[in-house]
């Protein structure tokens, strides 16, 4: 997982096996298993975030040194989550023998946290 880079606003997601109750003892609707469209997983990766557009006044001023640096703003999905979100604006990967779902934040409807990751 070391070499992949999430990029802008998406998160990588291990899927679970389906229950009925999520790891924090929060009740899944008795449809949530049979509709396609809401699955949950654990965060492995997340990217950097929204992009910040960079001031127009920088691009007026060509003798202005250039920062390189594209500053972001953060997500609030971290690693270690667990995601409920919408299927359909997921990408299925296969990477080293495991199947993971690239997600855009926009696609995640609920997050769960352990206390101590906080």
């Amino acid at each position: 997982m070391e070499n992949l880079i999430v990029v802008g606003d998406r998160v990588l997601i291990r899927t679970v096996n389906a229950s009925n109750k999520s790891r924090g003892g929060l009740l899944l609707p008795p449809g949530y298993k049979e509709k396609e469209e809401v699955q949950s997983g654990y965060i492995v990766k997340t990217g950097p975030g929204y992009p910040i557009p960079i001031p127009k006044e920088e691009i007026e001023e060509p003798w202005k040194k250039k920062s390189g640096e594209t500053s972001y703003i953060p997500l609030q999905a971290r690693v270690g989550d667990l995601a409920i979100f919408l299927k359909s604006g997921a990408v299925e990967v296969n990477y080293k023998g495991g199947k993971y779902l690239i997600v855009p934040q926009s696609s995640i409807l609920l997050l769960e946290r352990d206390e101590l990751s906080e």
